[in-house]
């Protein structure tokens, strides 16, 4: 999975969650400062990001900063992929 596909499922997640149209995120736009997430709606992106990418993280894997930004998240989220062969 590339970076971009990355960036597209979290953008339909975001607009999901938000209820509200989010596209062309730039990587340093924060979650929770600049899109106004809060707990439950984080908990919905990544619920979204489960069907739509596969995504499978462990609860005790998450921390805060891998929610600063699209950027930190969007790398959080290449972490957990298998390494392409």
């Amino acid at each position: 999975m590339q970076r971009n596909d990355v960036v597209t499922a979290l953008e339909a997640a975001l607009s999901e969650a938000l209820e509200r149209e989010v596209a062309d995120l730039d990587g340093n736009v924060r979650l929770f400062d600049d899109l106004h997430l809060d707990s439950t709606s984080m908990l919905e992106v990544l619920m979204s990001l489960e069907e739509s990418i596969g995504l499978q993280v462990e609860p005790e894997d998450l921390e805060i900063e891998a929610f600063e930004s699209v950027d930190s998240l969007t790398d959080f989220v290449l972490s957990t992929r298998p390494a392409a062969v």
